[in-house]
């Protein structure tokens, strides 16, 4: 039987889940990927597998906005005028902010043409994209791009929330499984690679800055509050939430160790 919290406990529930996860996240945050990030060769190797996450990112948010808008012809409201705001401020944000010249640019191009200056190689995730634009399984994308086990696993956990149509789900792993997961120390090695080559980490560090600026503050309190609206005062929702952000944190550990691992490899 389902549960119903009290209006007064929806924001102690949203505290809940930012108390458990904490550790999970401290993981992240203080993950030795980042003390082997000591030259051009180690970002390289970082940006390959953190693109998979830029990437699916955007699938995530995309899927939100499928759930909690109207994308079919004819219009028909769908939910909440706030929630339609939220997700559609968001993806606006995301996918055609402004880039370091001043064009609109999606935050996953502006990833990629970060990649293409630091001469981090994109042929692997963009072999991925155009076996599955060419309507190849997810499972036959991987293989023609050599897609490393780490990033189909954190691609998979990702996929399975989209296509469980569960909107507080999709919101609760786009809101605490994504945001504010950059440290200080990374930004720092960033900063001091681009003083040595700003020819080749000016991109990267915009990209940096650009996430800071606007994914972790702004659509961090927007992200939110579409959370808390979603789950409303459903126990079950708040319960189902936690564990899929775990899991996608667990994730992220994952594909961190990674790219560490291929960073000692070398």
């Amino acid at each position: 039987m389902q549960r119903i919290l009290s209006g007064v406990k929806m924001s102690e529930a949203l505290k809940k889940i930012q108390n458990d996860i904490e550790p999970l996240r401290q993981q992240i945050i203080n993950h030795q990927v980042y003390s082997v990030i000591n030259d051009l060769e180690d970002l390289r190797i970082f940006m390959q597998y953190h693109v998979y996450a830029v990437w699916d990112f955007m699938s995530l948010l995309k899927s939100l906005q499928i759930n909690l808008t109207c994308t079919s012809i004819p219009w028909f409201p769908v939910g909440t005028a706030n929630t339609r705001y939220l997700i559609n401020e968001i993806v606006a944000g995301e996918e055609s902010d402004i880039d370091s010249k001043g064009e609109r640019k999606s935050h996953f191009e502006m990833y990629l043409e970060a990649m293409d200056q630091c001469g981090a190689d994109t042929t692997e995730i963009q072999n991925f994209l155009t076996a599955l634009k060419s309507g190849q399984t997810f499972n036959e994308a991987y293989q023609a791009a050599g897609t490393p086990a780490e990033a189909k696993n954190f691609v998979n956990f990702t996929f399975e929330i989209i296509e469980s149509n569960a909107a507080h789900l999709q919101a609760s792993t786009f809101t605490f499984g994504r945001e504010d997961l950059i440290p200080n120390m990374f930004l720092t090695i960033v900063n001091d690679l681009n003083k040595k080559f700003p020819d080749q980490i000016s991109l990267f560090k915009y990209y940096l800055d650009r996430h800071i600026e606007v994914d972790g503050d702004h659509h961090s309190h927007l992200s939110l509050e579409m959370t808390e609206a979603l789950c409303s005062n459903n126990e079950d929702y708040w319960k189902a939430a936690e564990l899929a952000t775990i899991t996608s944190l667990e994730r992220r550990i994952e594909l961190w160790d990674g790219a560490y691992n291929r960073i000692l490899s070398k």
